[in-house]
């Protein structure tokens, strides 16, 4: 048995060698510091405007990263965030385009609060949904929170 590890301690090393260095193209990937950064970002918006609200930050495989229910929001909000957050961040489109597209999949946002955000490339990131206030406040409180991150709101 030691002579058969031997050889494969030999063996091992120049397999690794011939190995190509990466199968896969590394690119942008949504991480925990930017998710709380537009969170934040959204909830000081509303913050000094007054406004109650939930907050969803997804990735863009569709998992939350972040998420805010402020005090005095709605209980339901928060999913409605989340609807709109997911939908905006695996389709790629604002909800408020989404909404135009009529009875879509499952998922499938139809108000107006969920926005997709992307890297400087134009790498698609994730996704941003906001509830409890007017639908053009939640979009704002979005934008404000993509902006805080230092984000882009579309993909040009």
């Amino acid at each position: 048995m030691r002579s058969g590890r031997g050889a494969w301690a030999l063996i091992a090393p120049a397999m690794l060698a011939a190995a190509p260095g990466s199968a896969q193209t590394a690119r942008p990937m949504l991480d925990y510091t930017a998710a709380a950064a537009i969170r934040d970002g959204c909830i000081a918006w509303a913050g000094e405007r007054g406004l109650s609200v939930a907050v969803a930050v997804y990735d863009e495989a569709g998992r939350l990263i972040a998420f805010a229910h402020m005090d005095g929001a709605a209980s339901a909000v928060g999913e409605f965030a989340m609807w709109k957050g997911r939908s905006a961040a695996t389709i790629h489109f604002p909800s408020a385009e989404t909404a135009k597209w009529g009875n879509g999949p499952p998922g499938l946002a139809t108000w107006e609060g969920g926005l997709p955000f992307f890297a400087a490339d134009g790498t698609a990131l994730g996704g941003v949904g906001v509830s409890g206030a007017a639908s053009a406040e939640d979009t704002a409180c979005g934008a404000a929170g993509i902006a805080a991150a230092a984000l882009k709101s579309t993909a040009e």
